[in-house]
């Protein structure tokens, strides 16, 4: 029997209430390992059988002062045995390891959830830095919820006590105690966590061991110590998924194994040259991985070097792609104007954060859509896609490089903090059941110029430089449609900007027209969304509609060109709403080049919809408004 097995001792045969759902969220300061705890959880949640759905929530500043409210991170899970699409609204349980942690989090706590607080780390010190004149564990703040009290600072030190570390290495154990307990509560199994503690230290073994004698210590806790009224044992039982091969995955690692299986499916090499920025940085840490799948990365030395790069790189033959968040996208304007220009294929990953200028680097905001269809000099249309959840980016990347190479231009690929570092389980595809869009170099030389086109898609030939006969030159300087030499031509310019226009104008009879979600045409009212907004309006949709509500759902992923029939879609309703993470970008899109009267619905705050937000604000939109509203979100 294992150490883990004996340590588990009679703890599965307890009585456990069953929930079909949890939301838990992980709150403390920066160094205290929450982002590490949360995905530890995660791991073992999804090891157990449950769909979930995760919000790693960082701060901004990369090393706060220890104990200050803006140096809060959190990690929020919503787990069920059911399909769910968010990382929930509101936390049934929050985990708070110190006064900042709970001064952030707290109102966000339903009444009635349950309270885990590190009391070892309510100082007069720490309770001066996060704002409070008063202890909140004793003033009352605390009585509408189910307080579990511990000091777990100090608890975690006696567990490793006897390996003998430093203060410091034996205090950072405290989150592993923590998630010993959180394993106990919900009936987690901590294997996967002491796996992954001996692999991560294997060259520290004091470490390992010391983590995992405060995981274990935390879970005896649960099994031995009497709880506080109120306070039981938990499990939440499997959902019932399509059957297949799970795997937990976040939307960079997804959108990178999309970029190397598109590679794979269009028959050439990956090139992804890029420049350090939150939160797009992980993109590369997942493509440095992918070497064996012919995929090459370069840290450039700032933004326009990375996505020149990436173009010299598809002039050569390669898939050119970049990656960076709105700030670097603006530095990269010019170059991208460039591969619009010379019509060469470019992956723009546009990893989204909240702006203007440095603005909030990891909070989530949909801010850059203006930037991605219009944001160059000149009239320099290009194709923009947005993916709508984690693991909807492995299948965007693979979209973006097909289009990208059958149309000879860039593409935007547009995704956004929330997602790139929410997870969630993702059925492994089948991968020969994605058709393959191998690229064919162009190698005839009679009567070659470079801007040839393909009369169907208007895309002109990609000849490889080297290629014996075919040698060319592309630029940024305007060509002459038919020879390729450098052209002042007034006729020339105005045909070659309506080339350009018209061959990205093309895509939209190459891709789905458009769909609903949920809902059928014709109702009271539509809601349209983009991007990370998916799993929040589909649940807000799906419950009005199961209170006879007349609503419907219409998640766009091809924002530029739009997709045909969309026009017919919205004026089948009577109402259309746009919601989304900015200011009204979509909005004024689609009213600009659909003339409709839809009405937005905007939240600019560095956070995700809420799914209650969004109920709320259809039924004020029903016939009848507020009064005839269904009853709101439990």
């Amino acid at each position: 029997m294992s150490d883990v097995e004996k340590a588990n001792g009679t703890a599965s045969e307890l009585p456990r209430e069953l929930l079909d759902s949890v939301v838990i969220r992980f709150a403390g300061d920066s160094g205290d390992g929450m982002q590490l705890t949360g995905m530890q959880f995660t791991t073992a949640t999804a090891l157990m059988g449950n769909d979930l759905a995760t919000f790693p929530d960082f701060p901004a500043e990369i090393r706060a002062p220890a104990g200050t409210t803006y140096g809060v991170s959190g990690f929020q899970i919503h787990f069920a045995d059911h399909d769910i699409l968010t990382p929930g609204d509101a936390p049934d349980v929050l985990v708070a390891m110190n006064p900042a942690a709970l001064k952030v989090n707290l109102p966000e706590l339903k009444r009635g959830g349950l309270l885990v607080v590190n009391t070892g780390a309510f100082t007069k010190g720490n309770l001066k830095k996060a704002g409070y004149d008063t202890n909140p564990l004793e003033d009352g703040s605390t009585d509408p919820y189910r307080l579990l009290d511990l000091d777990i600072s100090k608890l975690s030190l006696n567990a490793v006590a006897e390996l003998g570390l430093g203060a410091k290495d034996a205090g950072r154990t405290k989150n592993m105690w923590t998630l010993g307990l959180m394993f106990w509560l919900f009936g987690r199994d901590r294997q996967s966590t002491v796996d992954w503690l001996e692999k991560k230290f294997a060259k520290k073994p004091d470490i390992a061991q010391a983590n995992i004698l405060a995981l274990n210590a935390g879970h005896i806790y649960g099994e031995s110590a009497e709880m506080p009224s109120g306070i039981g044992v938990y499990q939440v039982p499997k959902a019932e998924l399509e059957p297949g091969e799970y795997r937990n995955i976040d939307g960079n690692q997804a959108l990178a194994w999309g970029l190397a299986t598109g590679g794979k499916l269009a028959s050439l090499p990956v090139f992804y040259g890029s420049y350090p920025i939150t939160p797009a940085s992980s993109l590369l840490h997942n493509l440095a991985k992918l070497k064996h799948l012919g995929v090459t990365t370069f840290q450039a030395e700032d933004e326009i070097a990375a996505v020149c790069a990436a173009i010299g790189a598809s002039f050569g033959g390669a898939v050119g792609v970049t990656g960076t968040s709105g700030p670097g996208v603006a530095l990269k304007g010019e170059a991208i104007g460039l591969a619009i220009a010379t019509e060469l294929p470019l992956i723009v990953c546009d990893v989204q954060r909240g702006g203007p200028s440095t603005g909030l680097p990891t909070k989530t905001e949909q801010s850059d859509l203006f930037q991605a269809v219009w944001g160059r000099n000149g009239d320099a249309p290009l194709i923009v896609l947005a993916a709508a959840t984690p693991g909807d980016c492995f299948h965007m990347a693979i979209e973006a490089v097909r289009l990208s190479t059958k149309y000879m231009t860039p593409v935007v690929l547009l995704t956004d903090g929330y997602i790139a570092n929410g997870a969630e389980p993702w059925k492994l595809p089948d991968l020969d059941a994605i058709a393959p869009f191998p690229v064919h170099f162009h190698t005839d030389t009679e009567g070659f110029f470079p801007f040839q086109r393909d009369p169907e898609t208007l895309a002109r030939v990609w000849a490889k430089p080297g290629t014996p006969g075919l040698q060319h030159r592309i630029g940024g300087l305007e060509k002459n449609q038919h020879s390729g030499h450098i052209s002042y031509d007034p006729d020339n310019h105005h045909a070659m900007v309506k080339l350009r226009a018209q061959k990205v104008a093309n895509v939209a009879k190459d891709v789905p027209e458009a769909t609903l979600e949920l809902g059928e045409a014709g109702g009271d009212v539509l809601v349209v969304g983009w991007g990370s907004t998916y799993g929040s309006i589909r649940q807000a949709v799906q419950h009005t509609m199961k209170k006879g509500a007349k609503v419907a759902h219409l998640h766009l992923r091809n924002i530029w060109p739009l997709p045909r029939g969309l026009e017919d879609l919205m004026k089948s309703f009577d109402k259309v709403i746009i919601a989304e993470l900015n200011d009204g970008q979509l909005l004024k899109l689609l009213r600009a080049e659909l003339l409709t009267d839809a009405i937005g619905h905007q939240k600019i705050a560095g956070q995700p919809f809420r799914v209650s937000e969004l109920v709320e604000m259809i039924e004020t939109h029903l016939p009848g408004g507020s009064d005839a509203r269904p009853s709101a979100v439990a």
